[in-house]
């Protein structure tokens, strides 16, 4: 990959990181990757996915807790944005 492809991605990655849960920071950028990822694969490979939740239990709880605080994130965005109105 290409250094310009690898920050244009990672440009696209920080928007869609502020967009969805208004949050840039490295580490929410790393969430919202790794659920991209793994959602990405787990609908157009499920059987792929469910191969690795089972090689991998406590990574698949993981990915869990990781939806789970973005989906938190992208109601609390949501709920300060209809007060804002």
């Amino acid at each position: 990959m290409s250094e310009q492809l690898d920050q244009q991605l990672q440009a696209m990655i920080e928007k869609y990181s502020e967009l969805l849960i208004d949050e840039t920071s490295e580490e929410w950028q790393n969430k919202v990757t790794q659920w991209i990822v793994y959602n990405h694969i787990a609908k157009s490979m499920p059987s792929l996915a469910k191969h690795w939740n089972s090689l991998y239990p406590e990574s698949k709880e993981e990915i869990k807790e990781i939806v789970l605080s973005i989906q938190k994130k992208n109601t609390e965005m949501k709920a300060s944005q209809q007060n804002k109105d």
